[in-house]
């Protein structure tokens, strides 16, 4: 019930706004100086918003000085800004963080090939032969771990952001001709 008496009464506002800009179409107008001459609570909230009107009419604006956006650049150049981020990101910590992630993917990689099924036993080859027939490199078995799903889906995401952040930064240096 609240909430409809709070919505009747913003239109009641508009109406009435919309009749003291002029902004009414004359039916419009016909009906707001009937229910204005009839209604006690219409006239009421007409008196209070013609006051409202008048008072915005009446004061004057403040207008910001001449040299508004100066002595708002002089006092920023007062405070201490922020140097820019090369200065204050380690470089090292930024190696450090790839390279663990080198390592990992590394590591993911050799478990892969670690689960392979080499065959063989020819020792005039370095390396024993692979045999392609189908079953003997179950990827379900290697691909179907959770742990390894996960794993991979979140170097994925890293690896896009951190391709990402690098052509951003490209970009950025394109533009300000660093």
């Amino acid at each position: 019930m609240h909430i409809k008496s709070n919505i009747m009464d913003q239109e009641m506002e508009q109406r009435i706004w919309d009749y003291i800009d002029g902004r009414s179409v004359p039916a419009e107008k016909s009906v707001m100086d009937l229910l204005l001459s009839e209604n006690k609570v219409w006239q009421n909230k007409y008196v209070e918003l013609i006051e409202i009107h008048q008072t915005l009419k009446d004061e004057e604006l403040e207008m910001p000085s001449l040299r508004f956006t100066r002595n708002v650049m002089e006092e920023i150049a007062k405070l201490q800004v922020a140097p820019a981020a090369r200065n204050y990101i380690n470089k090292n910590i930024i190696r450090g963080i790839g390279s663990f992630f080198m390592i990992m993917i590394l590591g993911l990689f050799i478990y892969f090939v670690g689960q392979l099924h080499w065959s063989g036993s020819s020792s005039d080859q370095i390396l024993p032969k692979y045999n392609l027939e189908a079953g003997k490199l179950n990827w379900g078995k290697i691909l179907n771990n959770t742990y390894v799903n996960i794993f991979i889906g979140i170097n994925v995401i890293l690896g896009l952001i951190l391709t990402d952040k690098y052509l951003q930064s490209r970009r950025n240096t394109r533009q300000t001709g660093h």
